[in-house]
């Protein structure tokens, strides 16, 4: 009998095992989506979204946000986890570089198969390794009441014009600026720009989207889209607009250190500043402040002016650096889970309708009607903008810029300046010296 009891305690023992190990194998083929999210702005949103699928699939689904500015640290230390994230972004051909080796080929993906225009994706040794996700655009968001308000005034000094939409050029809008800054008590407003963020890790839109600018008015010119020496030729311009900012701004250039892109993007929702650089992402921001004072139908964009010859005919910058790869070192159920993660996205009923209004995503994909866009007015005017024939957008070569060092160390550069402690000539030696090591060390 002890025997007997003792070979099915045995058995038992075994049969838990397979019962046990079957319940381990089944766990471990089940997949799981894990997104590295390098826009804070949207982390809520896209939490949401993510709880929508795993409601609907049964697919587990989370999201973790890089803080500002930290994305690439962020994600060299999350890559190397146990459980890595099987979603992230690269900023284009130069993130491609840095990371390829973890980027899973798409190019037989049914996302691919829907890019409308497949020249976007990012393409090497005939794979395709990250896919454009959101076509965004950026450039001087006004607020339209506040400009009629300023051009009602019956003794303002700038008469040339009469609205703000017949601001074309630097000229007319430094003057127009340093007028309204003069009378800012009349407009009740606190500054004409809203803050100029250099928190740290807030800096993104003087050391890139800003500095993209002289960037692209270099490779016009010399007929490239890529350098790895650059002569910073409008230098001069790209002073010219970032002094506007920090000089006709609702924060003293010597306080902008404590300020952060939501501080200013508050600024102008609550009416204290009657202009922010942003992009067409900002509208959710500015929607979504209490107290916003901002009606939609009055607020439009203006090109960023910085004096370049023949700017009249500048459109706005447009383009993107939301480019998704599916990590390749991820378990194959989790790529795949992944995989139906973006398909959901991209193209369900439930998915479009998130990735539209929650996301507030314009996608590159066929599967999108022409009704199928969020109901922004930042995007209304970027479109008003892009099919004006006379209107030549500004392409996001920021993409091509070398490191988020190379950011980094321009972006330290300008907050010097603002306060004081260095020249403009000081910023030019960063920005060309800088670019220059870094593209080096591409090599």
């Amino acid at each position: 009998m002890k025997k007997l009891g003792k070979l099915c305690a045995i058995l038992a023992a075994m049969l838990l095992g397979v019962v046990l190990f079957g319940a381990c194998s089944k766990k471990d083929s089940v997949g799981k989506v894990y997104l590295l999210n390098f826009k804070p702005e949207i982390d809520k949103q896209w939490k949401e979204v993510f709880t929508q699928f795993t409601t609907e699939t049964g697919i587990e689904a989370k999201v973790v946000t890089a803080a500002g500015g930290t994305y690439e640290q962020t994600l060299r230390s999350e890559i190397t986890k146990s459980e890595p994230p099987t979603l992230f972004n690269i900023n284009g051909p130069i993130g491609y570089l840095n990371w390829k080796t973890y980027t899973a080929d798409l190019k037989d993906t049914s996302l691919y198969g829907w890019l409308s225009d497949k020249s976007m994706a990012i393409s090497a040794d005939g794979g395709v390794y990250g896919l454009p996700y959101a076509v965004e655009t950026y450039g001087i968001i006004y607020n339209d009441a506040i400009f009629r308000a300023y051009f009602a005034l019956p003794d303002r000094a700038v008469t040339t014009v009469s609205s703000a939409d017949q601001i074309n050029n630097f000229a007319t809008l430094k003057a127009v600026v340093e007028d309204m800054t003069a009378r800012k008590f009349d407009l009740g407003i606190n500054g004409v720009f809203a803050s100029t963020s250099f928190r740290a890790g807030e800096d993104w839109r003087w050391q890139t989207h800003l500095a993209n600018l002289p960037i692209y008015y270099e490779y016009r010119d010399k007929g490239v889209g890529d350098l790895e020496k650059i002569d910073l030729t409008y230098g001069d311009q790209y002073q010219n607009i970032f002094d506007l900012y920090i000089n006709n701004s609702v924060t003293d250039r010597k306080m902008i250190g404590s300020k952060s892109v939501d501080d200013s993007m508050s600024e102008f929702a609550l009416g204290k500043a009657a202009m922010v650089q942003n992009g067409t992402w900002g509208w959710g921001q500015i929607a979504g402040i209490a107290g916003n004072v901002v009606q939609a139908s009055d607020v439009k964009y203006m090109p960023i002016y910085m004096g370049v010859n023949g700017e009249e005919k500048q459109g706005l910058c447009t383009g993107t650096e939301n480019y998704i790869c599916i990590n390749a070192k991820s378990s194959k159920a989790s790529q795949e889970a992944s995989l139906k993660l973006l398909e959901w996205l991209f193209n369900t009923p439930t998915g479009k309708k998130a990735a539209v209004e929650k996301l507030g995503f314009v996608t590159p994909f066929s599967t999108f009607g022409a009704d199928e866009r969020p109901d922004n007015p930042l995007e209304k005017e970027a479109f008003r903008f892009m099919s004006n024939p006379d209107r030549a957008a500004v392409s996001w070569n920021f993409t091509s810029f070398p490191s988020q060092a190379f950011k980094d160390d321009l972006g330290a550069a300008l907050y010097e300046y603002a306060l004081g402690n260095k020249t403009w000539n000081d910023v030019s030696e960063v920005f060309k010296n800088k670019w220059a090591e870094e593209k080096a060390l591409l090599k």
